[in-house]
């Protein structure tokens, strides 16, 4: 399956952007509820393990939260390849829009 990759810097801390991470797959839930769904999370440490359905495909990955900045690593089907950039796009814009 094809990786994705994106990173976020933030000032904040890892205690306060782990915070305002926890709720993030909710608001992801309600902001796109014809769009996304079976959405999974589960913490390990410092790491949020995720994934959901969208359109079909499913999405999964990992978030590392550290001091100054989050690192979401994921892999996408192949079937959304031509998609890839708009997936990495939109999971940068919803963490900036959380940690700023």
């Amino acid at each position: 399956m094809p990786s994705m990759n994106v990173e976020v810097s933030h000032s904040m801390g890892k205690e306060a952007a782990m915070e305002r991470l926890k709720s993030l797959m909710e608001k992801i839930q309600n902001r796109y509820k014809d769009q996304v769904k079976d959405i999974q999370q589960s913490w390990d440490g410092d790491t949020l393990n995720y994934s959901f359905k969208t359109f079909g495909l499913t999405i999964s990955g990992s978030m590392l939260v550290e001091e100054d900045k989050v690192t979401v690593d994921g892999k996408i089907p192949i079937a959304a390849m031509a998609f890839r950039g708009q997936i990495e796009n939109s999971i940068r814009d919803e963490l900036q829009k959380q940690l700023s």
